[in-house]
């Protein structure tokens, strides 16, 4: 079978190697559809992800989908919690400290055109929705993950500060509980932020963090009730930080480059503000399928860019020029 391993910094690479072998509880997935997430991004552009660096080529992705040996249609949780600790035992799943996630330097991920995978990690994917859609409930399920640490009340003023697809997805969420929505991303990603328009929110250019007293004179009220921040960088958790009012929740989705986050702790002290972090998601799968079956959340549109397997490199580079939305390579 193939399979796409990271050597190293932007050296990606194809191999032949043996179709898996099944351990137990595991079944065998034909890999259909992988997305490219920012994590991914990260381990392809710098050979890291924070404080994780590579020791050894690995396989990436985590976002994806496919089709059993028996011919079930499944989207796949890429989190193989340990099921014994304290987190798991409390339901905590995402947040098991021996947990193995696909993708992540340790274990191998899903570009190649089979797994072997825990039967338990595997959710079928009902009639109406297609392989694409398979991939693209993990960042849904990062999304609804995010949305309940934002513990959002209907009608809420809501700020998302980074419109790839984990904040669309998020505006779209958020739409569905009658907010009043604000977006934000770079100028030089005007598609992102017309999308964010496409899906009612009043976008904002960033501008290094000031965009939040913008965004905050454009609320009233003091500002956002909830900020949601999924750019990775510091500027967007400043931001974030500046527009909401007091007592506000901010969460932090995006993942940084970097070992250390920083922001403005004077105006967050001031306004007595809770700061969460997001980590991977809960058992959310069950809501994403019903979301996306029922319509009421549209994956299909996020994707932009679809690439082979042999042509994995390209995708990449695609995504790494954030030329699109969602990039997904189809085995």
């Amino acid at each position: 079978m193939r399979v796409a391993r990271l050597h190293g910094r932007a050296d990606l690479r194809l191999h032949d190697e043996e179709r898996p072998r099944p351990g137990p509880g595991e079944v065998l997935v034909r890999v259909r559809a992988v997305g490219l997430c920012g994590s991914d991004l990260h381990w392809f552009a710098e050979g890291a992800i924070g404080e994780q660096t590579l020791a050894r080529p690995f396989v990436l992705g985590h976002e994806f989908g496919g089709v059993t040996e028996s011919g079930r249609h499944v989207a796949v949780d890429p989190n193989i919690p340990c099921g014994a600790c304290r987190s798991c035992l409390e339901g905590d799943f995402n947040l098991c400290p021996r947990t193995r996630f696909a993708g992540d330097g340790a274990q191998d991920g899903a570009l190649r055109e089979w797994v072997a995978w825990p039967e338990r990690c595997l959710v079928p994917r009902p009639e109406g929705l297609d392989e694409a859609d398979g991939a693209m409930l993990e960042p849904l399920g990062i999304a609804l993950h995010a949305w309940d640490l934002g513990h959002v009340r209907t009608g809420a003023t809501v700020g998302v500060f980074g419109c790839g697809p984990i904040g669309l997805l998020i505006l779209q969420v958020a739409r569905l509980g009658g907010a009043r929505l604000f977006a934000t991303d770079l100028a030089t990603r005007p598609h992102r932020l017309e999308a964010a328009r496409a899906l009612g929110a009043e976008a904002f250019v960033a501008e290094g963090g000031r965009e939040g007293g913008a965004i905050r004179d454009a609320v009233g009220d003091d500002g956002l009730d909830v900020a949601l921040e999924t750019a990775g960088e510091d500027a967007a958790v400043d931001a974030a930080v500046e527009a909401v009012r007091p007592g506000a929740r901010v969460v932090l989705v995006g993942i940084p480059s970097t070992a250390r986050s920083s922001f403005v702790a004077g105006t967050a002290r001031r306004k007595g503000l809770t700061l969460v972090l997001a980590r991977r998601m809960g058992d959310v799968y069950p809501r994403a399928i019903r979301l996306a079956a029922s319509g009421r959340v549209d994956l299909r549109s996020l994707v932009s860019h679809r690439f082979a397997l042999q042509d994995v490199r390209a995708a990449f580079e695609a995504a790494e020029r954030r030329i699109g939305l969602k990039v997904l390579v189809e085995a």
